[in-house]
């Protein structure tokens, strides 16, 4: 019953294992280029081009400072420089300013471009991975959503959707370094190999360090993800429309903002002391690199002394070096952040790694229509993951094919239990379910849930309109607006409808604008309409009516067993006015059935159904 989930990553450490995460580089530029080719070629093609620009107008600035100092070096020098212009000497120095400036017009052009196309690229990646993230969440089980580990996992995986899209740009920036490097390179390379060989020496400490820094700080975000979900949990109750009420009524406002600031203080103070280490140590690694270029600065200076290079290749060369050292520096301090950022993915993939063990066999039996025989719990037994105590065992009984049954036993006896092993939300440990004299493992699982209509106790409030909040039950006839009117009409949620402004286009609820909110009662109205709308053979209504008034409560039974003939019906409820009405009551102790019978013989044979029974009536008297 664990899951087929992989174990939880272990923080990366060592160098090795940060260079490890590399690996989800792959995945992820794979995503990006499923989500458009046509963008990602676009953004790489339009970083080739601006690649090749910087070098391209260093070595026209050379071309200029040469040529113009060779006008100044001739004798007689003219008086003013038009006598240049005239003479057509001039005529190759204007073409190459001319140059250089329709390179740094085009090099905004491409600037723009590229923001461009990353801003949709990017959007339409976070767009996908969180569809991809949410479709992938929807065939998991119920199991690992009730786990808190998966929570963090699925808190940490949600936001790589969108908190990642910055690694592709930086990405695509340093496959566009790379290529501005090797330019650069082979430039600097024709006049003074050993050049680049102190660049890469100069700048390797400060490469490590930030390799360093981010592994701590990936490390540090990893292991804070309960406490981040509790800020977002004490944020959203000390300020939201469900909880306002209680909030101020019981005067939590104090407490709530002492346990924010408690937490989010060790928060900042552990990233005040990260900051203050990468500040400190950045510093000095960083200095390396400065001193490494000044070294070469000072070569070049001597060597152009001694004749060797002219004032243009002087400019050429140290505008070269410095931009090779920036360069560098980024693509080596770059390469450190990507794979921490490769860190961050492993949230991602990891996630899309979690698989369902509750799945359909390889060729599954069809839902019966209709059902024959019904449901038989044979010696079923279940136990909640990490659980010590049985939830249900040696549960056996039988739900005949177009029976009310009718579930009663104190908190904590198995009801709700039982109605998730019977939708397969979970599966027994021990013995079987079987549906027509078949495990119930066998059939198709959609079609299983299909085939079933449920509302729980804890119940969805959905903040759509009133037409959806019903729809939900059978998303898939959505548009069927008779439908929507005839599973409102059965759940009396009719009567709620007219009452709001725009009938079924009403939103409900308080989260978006021109929301209207609903009673408790009103909203159990029209949950338990999206079982009427699901129109399933097996009818499952788990404390349906506990939000409503005595003479709604009896209203609704009473139409339930009306509209529940030929379909078989589970109802649990602790009101034994309601369950008297079903065809048959099974009164649940320590997760087994004590007792079964009807109304009358369960009180003529007294035990715990006469005595919960009597309790509850005492109240009335």
């Amino acid at each position: 019953m664990s899951g087929r989930r992989p174990p939880p990553p272990r923080v990366a450490r060592s160098f090795q294992e940060r260079l490890g995460a590399l690996r989800n580089l792959a995945p992820f530029l794979a995503m990006v280029w499923r989500t458009s080719p046509w963008l990602t070629t676009a953004s790489l093609l339009l970083r080739l081009c601006r690649a090749l620009l910087p070098v391209v107008a260093l070595f026209i600035g050379k071309l200029i400072i040469d040529d113009v100092v060779a006008l100044l070096g001739e004798q007689p020098r003219p008086a003013s420089p038009w006598v240049w212009w005239e003479s057509g000497r001039l005529d190759w120095l204007a073409t190459l300013v001319a140059a250089e400036f329709g390179l740094a017009v085009l090099g905004d052009l491409l600037g723009r471009l590229v923001s461009l196309v990353d801003a949709l690229l990017g959007e339409r990646v976070a767009n996908d991975a969180s569809i991809r993230l949410m479709r992938h969440a929807a065939t998991l089980d119920l199991e690992s959503f009730e786990d808190a580990a998966f929570q963090d996992q699925l808190d940490r995986a949600r936001r790589q959707t969108s908190g990642r899209m910055g690694l592709m740009g930086q990405i695509f920036n340093q496959v566009q370094d790379l290529v501005t490097v090797a330019s650069f390179a082979a430039g600097l390379f024709f006049y003074a190999p050993w050049l680049i060989l102190l660049l890469l020496v100069a700048l390797g400490p400060a490469f490590l360090g930030e390799a360093h820094f981010n592994a701590q700080g990936y490390a540090l975000d990893y292991m804070r993800a309960p406490e981040r979900r509790e800020l977002d949990y004490v944020r959203a109750t000390a300020a939201s429309a469900e909880t306002a009420k209680e909030v101020k009524v019981f005067g939590l406002n104090d407490f709530l903002i002492d346990r924010y600031a408690e937490v989010s203080a060790a928060f900042y103070a552990g990233n005040r002391r990260l900051a203050r280490e990468r500040a400190l140590w950045g510093g000095a690694l960083t200095a390396i690199g400065t001193v490494g270029y000044y070294l070469a600065f000072a070569f070049i200076v001597w060597r152009t002394l001694e004749g060797a290079f002219s004032v243009g290749d002087l400019t050429f060369l140290a505008g070269s070096f410095r931009r090779l050292r920036q360069l560098l520096e980024g693509l080596l301090t770059g390469f450190s952040t990507t794979a921490s950022q490769a860190l961050y993915l492993d949230d991602l993939f990891r996630f899309f790694e979690v698989k369902a063990e509750i799945l359909s066999p390889p060729d599954p039996l069809p839902f019966p229509s209709p059902i024959r025989q019904g449901f038989v719990f044979e010696d079923v037994g279940f136990r909640y993951p990490g659980a010590e105590r049985w939830a249900v065992r040696h549960l056996s009984f039988t739900l005949q094919a177009g029976e009310v049954v009718a579930l009663v036993g104190e908190n904590g006896a198995g009801k709700t239990t039982l109605v998730k092993l019977l939708t397969r939300l979970y599966d027994p440990v021990e013995g079987r379910i079987l549906l027509d004299g078949r495990d119930l493992r066998a059939y198709d699982l959609d079609a299983l849930r299909a085939g079933i209509g449920v509302i729980f106790q804890d119940f969805v409030r959905y903040n759509l309109t009133a037409a959806d909040n019903i729809a939900v039950g059978r998303i898939a006839a959505r548009e069927d607006t008779a439908r929507i009117e005839r599973a409102a009409r059965r759940s009396q949620a009719d009567a709620v409808i007219a009452r709001l402004p725009a009938g079924l286009a009403q939103m409900i609820g308080k989260r978006f604008k021109n929301g209207v909110e609903l009673s408790g009662g009103e909203w159990q109205k029209m949950a338990i309409a999206r079982a009427y709308m699901r129109e399933a053979q097996v009818l499952i209504l788990d404390e349906p009516t506990a939000a409503l008034d005595a003479r709604a409560e009896y209203e609704v039974f009473a139409r339930f067993k009306d509209l529940s003939e030929r379909r078989t019906a589970v109802l649990i409820s602790h009101r034994f006015s309601s369950v008297r009405m079903a065809d048959r009551i099974l009164v649940l102790a320590d997760g087994k059935v004590e007792a079964e019978g009807t109304h009358a013989a369960l009180l003529a044979a007294g035990g715990r159904y006469a005595e919960l029974f009597e309790l509850q009536a005492a109240g009335y008297r």
